[in-house]
């Protein structure tokens, strides 16, 4: 299978973009993908023809629902969750999980333990330990690694017990692009008892979800750094989703996914994140050579994306470790690139990153720089309050634009 990426390219109205006569190299993806036509032609299509509010016995309304529906059917496929209906939408990741953090709090008493880690960014962080104290609940924060940015499983382990009631953790680092073993972390929690929380945001681009495999009970991602809008996504396991109970308006429906779906949601943004899983899933099919829409397919399409981001993100790396004022944290040895995604942060030895951020930023060339909200890291890590640099490679991205960004790099190395 080969990924053809500047077929994808064409796609992308934003990535026509020049700066100073030069085509704008978006490097940006972590904190915001650019989108596809179709997703921009999604919005415009809803606000002509399908503007109305939920549940009412008129046509604008019904077909509003309708693509309520059909975008929770195809996240369902997305997700490969089995249960379209405890898929929820709201304003964003971090607002998802703090609402549910409080609900999912409810069942915990004094002496129970929560577990979180160093390695992920603070939404799925600050949301358990302020539901943990007002609680009475006890936090234990796995370490990392510092050498390569990864867990300490064995650390992990060490602080599972009969006492945890919930593992809350990132599928990958939105810092440094790490994969945890989430599937392994499930495992053990639920060896113990716990519930599994996987923050999936940032590897939602890169890699295929599987909430089925992993074993997880919820999950949560943003449809704007898989090519789509602001919104945010929860999926929860059907018994617990109807179990458990939502801090809602007394009107507001008992059924699934109503009793999840806080206020009037965003119609507009929702019906822009079915054609962004479109988009994927026609590009995946593209992607592995299959004539029809499958789990199959968007699979084996996915791999695809991942072999050619790696061969990107092996490019980038070689070019950084040839830069002697750059130390970039994280995994940098080639056998070991399957366990992290093409997100790379550095340092320089001279410059801070926002320095830098902004000499490439008039160069065209965007990154961003600071902590991206991955506090728990850059403190282990002993790098606030200046962060790091951070460059995002996605699918459009190509190599031409990985030799302009070293390139940059070089000139502040005289």
């Amino acid at each position: 299978m080969a990924f053809d990426t500047l077929a994808c390219r064409i796609k992308f109205p934003a990535l026509a973009r020049q700066i100073n006569g030069k085509p704008a190299v978006f490097l940006d993806g972590p904190a915001g993908s650019q989108v596809p036509r179709q997703v921009i032609d999604a919005v415009s299509d809803y606000f002509i023809h399908h503007n109305a509010n939920h549940g009412g016995e008129f046509a604008t309304s019904r077909e509003s629902d309708a693509i309520v529906l059909k975008t929770s059917q195809l996240l369902a496929a997305f997700l490969n969750a089995p249960n379209p209906e405890s898929i929820v939408f709201g304003a964003n990741m971090t607002t998802l999980t703090f609402a549910f953090s409080r609900a999912l709090a409810a069942t915990w008493k004094p002496g129970d333990e929560v577990i979180v880690t160093r390695l992920d960014h603070d939404a799925n962080v600050s949301p358990w330990v302020r539901a943990a104290q007002d609680r009475g609940v006890t936090v234990r924060h796995v370490e990392i690694h510092q050498e390569d940015c990864t867990l300490d499983l064995d650390d992990f382990k060490r602080k599972l017990s009969g006492k945890t009631k919930l593992v809350a953790v990132g599928c990958a680092s939105n810092a440094v692009g790490t994969r945890n073993p989430v599937k392994e972390m499930a495992k053990l929690a639920h060896g113990v008892g716990a519930l599994v929380f996987l923050d999936a945001v940032h590897l939602a681009p890169h890699a295929a979800i599987d909430v089925q495999d992993w074993g997880c009970d919820f999950l949560v991602c943003s449809a704007y750094k898989f090519f789509g809008p602001h919104i945010g996504i929860l999926w929860g396991k059907l018994q617990l989703m109807q179990s458990l109970t939502p801090y809602k308006v007394r009107p507001a429906a008992e059924t699934l996914p109503d009793r999840w779906m806080t206020g009037t949601q965003n119609f507009e943004c929702i019906a822009a994140v079915g054609a962004a899983v479109e988009y994927l899933f026609e590009t995946t099919r593209l992607a592995a050579g299959a004539s029809v829409s499958s789990r199959q397919s968007f699979v084996a399409g996915f791999q695809a994306i991942e072999d050619y981001e790696r061969k990107l993100g092996a490019k980038l790396l070689a070019g950084l470790a040839e830069l002697p004022s750059v130390r970039v944290y994280g995994i940098t040895s080639p056998d070991r690139f399957a366990e992290r995604v093409p997100t790379v942060s550095f340092t320089h030895r001279h410059k801070k990153p926002i320095e830098i951020a902004r000499f490439l930023g008039d160069r065209g060339i965007f990154v961003w720089h600071g902590n991206y909200y991955a506090l728990p890291l850059t403190e282990a890590l002993g790098l606030e309050p200046d962060g790091m640099v951070r460059v995002g490679l996605l699918h459009y991205n190509v190599a031409e634009e990985v030799d302009r960004l070293i390139a940059a790099l070089r000139e502040l190395e005289g």
